[in-house]
């Protein structure tokens, strides 16, 4: 017996005539965008080039401006057109965050070899070799720059239901309404998940977040107009029989209006990241060893090297103080070496200076209370092992200042998840495939969230937050936020 719809919905976005309207605006934003940033690199190039002429160039007797002029003329419609053959106006990759960058470099850099090889080609045109590579170089900055404000401004405007996709997850097991959830959680995302397609659950119920049952697989023609749907996300691990997802492939795989896109199966690898490689033509799945990779990764790296040196440099001195601060407070060694798990779970010796006394478990074996909670949350609010300098450096966390050493070592970064012993690991259950695929951080989003006032389970929820939506935006924010985050010393013990 077919089961009703659910009635219709108001949804902040706007008709499929304006959503498109708004697509087309983006497009041309972007190609008016990219044609003042490279008019602007080739002038800015000549003017560096030939009218300042720096000395280490090569004196020129004539700088041939209407040369360079005609040239110009002919190469912003040509880079404009290399744009367009990467893909950097298709709907499905732009606001792609470092991904478009990198397509925005690989565009830039075959313009450059075109030219190049016009040059060997026709040996009348003749371009300055310093000319070239600054235009080079400006035209990926400046394309860039502006592309990353665009997408800030689509963002906000995202935020207020404009450039939406409307989205539904098939399927209303665990794996679907954690998609939801984190779909849900990312406004910027594009996607409004309006509901869920099941066979489980009767239309109207609600599962997740407001999130309705929309109706069942039989429904999807139906919703697909109803709602105007353009993405069907298949929770792959909803499906009992591979021919119902077929099914759907077969309906809505080769629409040009609708997306369908299959998740993993295993939403607890979900965050790692999959690759797809064919051998002997048989596309096989494996899982990224670490979340980070490419762009991302060396990002990443800048950032912590780039921030860590100079850091080291001016707080030398101030480390001495607090070492001899240490070693007059109590005896024992000044650095505790905390064996901890590192990324793809190799463990490693975290630094910090010393806080507690060296017969800290002889001192703590009186109180079988405290003893209790150590083993349920791994930090006391009142530790009685902690000397008078360790309660001064944990309140101001001056006692992690070592760490800095450890991710000069790149077994740490600034930001990232908290550091875990080998004991804690059970405590992320099925998310420990996740926290293992990124170095542990110095600060994150639990240290600006309340740090030792949040509970063990939240800890573990802002982690996979963190992992799942990294971008070096974030570290730079978290970063921000730190040192506001200290002086308050919220949740400080």
């Amino acid at each position: 017996m077919n089961e009703t719809l659910a009635p219709p919905r108001i949804s902040s976005g706007a008709s499929e005539i304006t959503r498109r309207l708004q697509w087309r605006l983006l497009t041309l934003g972007l190609v008016l965008s990219d044609f003042v940033a490279v008019a602007l690199a080739f002038r800015i190039a000549y003017f560096v080039r030939f009218e300042i002429s720096p000395g280490f160039f090569q004196a020129d007797a004539d700088p041939l401006f209407v040369f360079y002029q005609t040239s110009a003329l002919l190469l912003v419609p040509l880079w404009l057109f290399i744009f367009a053959l990467v893909g950097l106006y298709n709907r499905q990759k732009i606001l792609s965050g470092t991904r478009e960058y990198a397509l925005v470099f690989n565009a830039t850099t075959a313009g450059l070899f075109i030219v190049i090889a016009a040059g060997f080609l026709q040996p009348q045109l003749i371009f300055a070799r310093g000319w070239l590579l600054m235009a080079w170089g400006l035209i990926f900055l400046l394309a860039s720059l502006g592309r990353f404000s665009i997408r800030r401004g689509i963002y906000y405007f995202r935020r207020h239901g404009y450039f939406i996709q409307n989205a539904v997850i098939i399927g209303a097991n665990s794996e679907g309404i954690s998609l939801a959830e984190q779909l849900t959680n990312r406004k910027t995302s594009g996607l409004q998940v309006i509901g869920f397609i099941d066979q489980k659950y009767s239309t109207g119920v609600c599962v997740s977040n407001n999130l309705e049952v929309l109706g069942n697989v039989d429904h999807l023609p139906d919703l697909v107009i109803r709602y105007d749907i353009e993405e069907l996300i298949l929770a792959s691990s909803a499906f009992t029989t591979r021919d119902r997802m077929l099914d759907v492939f077969q309906q809505f795989g080769v629409s040009g209006d609708v997306n369908v896109r299959l998740s993993s199966g295993l939403y607890e690898i979900f965050t790692t990241g999959l690759t797809v490689k064919d051998f002997a033509s048989v596309p096989l799945v494996s899982l990224n060893k670490v979340r980070l990779t490419g762009i991302d990764h060396f990002l990443k790296l800048l950032l912590d090297y780039s921030l860590t040196i100079p850091a080291l440099i001016l707080i030398f001195p101030f480390l001495l103080l607090i070492a001899i601060a240490v070693k007059f407070d109590s005896p024992g060694p000044v650095i505790f070496r905390r064996r901890v798990m590192g990324m793809n779970g190799k463990q490693f010796d975290a630094y910090k200076f010393r806080t507690m006394s060296i017969n800290g478990d002889e001192l703590l074996s009186g109180f079988p209370e405290l003893m209790n909670e150590l083993a349920e949350n791994y930090k006391l609010k009142e530790d009685p092992r902690v000397t008078r300098a360790g309660k001064f450096l944990r309140k101001s966390s001056l006692d992690e200042l070592p760490q800095f050493f450890n991710v000069l070592k790149r077994e740490m970064s600034l930001v990232g998840p908290r550091i875990i012993t080998p004991e804690e690991v059970e405590k992320y259950s099925k998310w420990d495939l996740n926290l293992l695929t990124v170095k542990p951080g110095i600060t994150g989003l639990w240290q600006v969230s309340g740090r030792s006032d949040v509970s063990y389970d939240e800890r573990v929820r802002l982690d996979m937050y963190y992992i799942r939506n990294w971008n070096i935006w974030l570290d730079l924010h978290i970063l921000f936020q730190t040192i506001p985050a200290v002086i308050r010393r919220r949740g400080a013990y």
